[in-house]
């Protein structure tokens, strides 16, 4: 059926389900699992919502959210190999978190891709966006969405 699984994470308990939904299917069709976590980039203006810092603090900011983000997916690859799942964790860097999912799909040859959505409605999706209405609408693989 699958041949690799893409689980997108950020850490949060609704995404742990995903990724816990995921590990059991890969074990299911005998798939390899791509956990992957998009990690932001600092805002670099006032109007982006950050504040005007040095760009050694920028840089050090930067870099903790790179190690905090390592540590979810490495997490997610042991649970997996825990279960006889073979296992990546992957990172990559993107303020545009839907196209750099669709992007790691394509880039690691995956057919499915996993990932939790919180089911906003109304106003509240509106104002804070759809990161898994955007993968939906511009995949090429199906997605899998778990609440």
């Amino acid at each position: 059926m699958y041949q690799r699984i893409l689980v997108a994470t950020d850490g949060s308990n609704l995404s742990k389900r995903a990724v816990a939904s995921a590990i059991s299917l890969a074990a299911l069709c005998g798939a390899e699992l791509v956990a992957l976590k998009v990690i932001p980039r600092y805002p670099q203006s006032y109007f982006e919502g950050g504040l005007a810092l040095q760009a050694a603090e920028v840089s050090r900011v930067e870099q903790k959210w790179a190690e905090d983000g390592q540590a979810i997916v490495d997490a997610v690859q042991k649970a997996a190999l825990a279960k006889g799942v073979k296992a990546k964790a992957v990172t990559v860097k993107s303020d545009l978190v839907s196209d750099a999912i669709i992007a790691a799909t394509k880039k690691q040859k995956c057919d499915l891709i996993v990932m939790a959505s919180h089911g906003r409605r109304g106003i509240k999706r509106l104002l804070l966006g759809s990161e898994t209405q955007l993968v939906l609408t511009h995949s090429h693989v199906p997605v899998l969405v778990l609440r």
